[in-house]
């Protein structure tokens, strides 16, 4: 027993509840922040559309969704992770051994640097497809270099006159908007990896007693 006692010590130290509470702190604030990064990108380009295209607000705001919705995982993270590290025993010895507290912090990272990449991911691909698809709706070019289109894509017809595959229009709306949802896809999926990995890390425990 009494030489038990050093490898307990230096399996559970007092500080190991530190790093399991850093692992919290990892994985809430930094999937807020990836949140707030996405929603601000996507926010202000949705705000910026709208007084050109008011029809497009509400189609435009999935990505703010999107981005709001890593916040969500961070803090189903944290609240695992918090409910996870063990309190001292009633004789004040630590029972939250390294092992764990190193688990719940690379789980907290996982979901956390996840979180963040695939905010920043969603607010840039937001950012710049919002404001494709209010600019194509509104029939105008960022960089005219005709009178035509200076005018905007409004002398265009939806299709050629030959009945060919050229279109454009609301057509050229649609396939923009399904092009952004697609990369809005997949990057939400970068967020959910690491929730998943950080579920599974965060399952891995070992007791001090």
């Amino acid at each position: 027993m009494a030489d038990e006692a050093p490898i307990t010590a230096a399996l559970c130290p007092s500080w190991a509840t530190g790093v399991g509470y850093l692992g919290v702190a990892a994985a809430v604030v930094l999937s807020n922040w990836g949140s707030a990064w996405g929603t601000w990108k996507s926010g202000v380009s949705m705000v910026h559309t709208g007084i050109r295209h008011p029809k497009s607000v509400m189609k435009n705001v999935i990505p703010i969704v999107m981005a709001g919705v890593i916040g969500i995982y961070g803090l189903i993270v944290g609240v695992i992770l918090a409910q996870s590290i063990a309190k001292p025993d009633s004789d004040r010895n630590n029972v939250y051994s390294i092992y764990t507290a190193m688990a719940h912090l690379a789980a907290g990272l996982c979901c956390g640097v996840s979180g963040l990449v695939a905010g920043g991911c969603i607010g840039i691909v937001g950012d710049y497809g919002i404001r494709a698809v209010g600019y194509r709706a509104n029939s105008i070019t960022l960089f005219p270099t005709s009178q035509a289109e200076s005018e905007g894509y409004s002398n265009i017809p939806d299709s050629d006159a030959d009945g060919g595959d050229d279109v454009s229009g609301s057509d050229d709306q649609n396939k923009l908007f399904v092009g952004m949802l697609i990369m809005l896809i997949f990057s939400e999926a970068l967020a959910l990896y690491g929730l998943i990995i950080a579920l599974i890390v965060s399952q891995h425990d070992y007791p001090c007693r």
